[in-house]
């Protein structure tokens, strides 16, 4: 692994940001290929002696790295007010952040929730405790980060998700599922066992705190709502949010700011 093109962003939109930003690229053996990923340290990582809580903030269809910062450089600030590290994945092209059955070359659940999180631990000086690292995203990685924490609670403490696609059945032929896990008609077991709304059994120890946000105008608002329902039933303790808004930049520059002071509380009670 290697850091490339380290840099420092110092303006945007009037405001003075003292975070800096890596571009952290990793060597994925499952994959066997390099994975550029965003890493973003707060301006009190200067401090040596310091070490810092993580969360994985994950990009959504059609994505990649770059997403977050260059939509929502905000997130710099958000670093540096939470003393947090910022880990903005590659996720490839529509993967949906599970391990593909049939397509070796998409094995990103074990790339994020075990190569890239060893990395990470490895080279920055992060707490490399579950109680110190949270994992959300937007869309496709809304679904990913519950999907992971869900999946691998001994790495993930806690979770969010930001309009996610909580809920793949309802999508048969949207955004390259079925080249990930096949048809629904030739593997409906596949689309049951990776959709998280089917997930909330593995929950059955110490529910990992959750914040779920979806606007009421998005085309996932009701898998959401369905979730949350499902949530409610079985007593699991989550933050559900839902308010006017779409399936866009708009309304995750609005949540992500809410989802990371939500980490920054769990971090603090740690």
């Amino acid at each position: 692994m290697r850091i490339l093109f380290p840099f420092l962003l110092l303006l945007f939109s009037g405001s003075t940001f003292a975070a800096t930003v890596d571009t952290f690229e990793v060597f994925s053996t499952v994959m066997n290929k390099q994975i550029k990923n965003i890493v973003i340290t707060p301006a009190s990582y200067s401090a040596e002696e310091q070490t810092f809580p993580t969360v994985y903030l994950l990009h959504g269809a059609f994505g990649n790295h770059k997403d977050w910062l260059s939509k929502v450089p905000a997130i710099m600030d958000y670093a540096d007010q939470h003393e947090i590290i910022i880990v903005c994945p590659d996720g490839g092209y529509n993967t949906w952040y599970f391990d593909s059955p049939i397509d070796p070359s998409m094995q990103y659940e074990t790339y994020v929730a075990e190569e890239l999180v060893a990395a990470v631990d490895n080279h920055y000086r992060t707490q490399p405790l579950k109680g110190k690292r949270a994992i959300t995203g937007l869309s496709m990685g809304g679904h990913g980060a519950l999907y992971l924490c869900f999946r691998h609670q001994d790495t993930f403490g806690a979770a969010g998700s930001m309009s996610g696609g909580v809920d793949l059945r309802p999508f048969p032929d949207n955004w390259n599922i079925k080249d990930r896990i096949g048809t629904y008609a030739a593997h409906p077991e596949r689309w049951e066992n990776n959709s998280v709304t089917n997930l909330l059994y593995l929950l059955n120890g110490e529910t990992p705190p959750m914040i779920i946000d979806c606007g009421v105008d998005d085309f996932f608002y009701q898998v959401n709502a369905r979730l949350h329902d499902k949530m409610v039933e079985r007593n699991i303790a989550h933050d559900y949010i839902e308010r006017p808004g779409e399936h866009n930049w708009t309304y995750w520059e609005n949540a992500v700011k809410y989802q990371l002071l939500f980490f920054a509380g769990f971090f603090n009670q740690e």
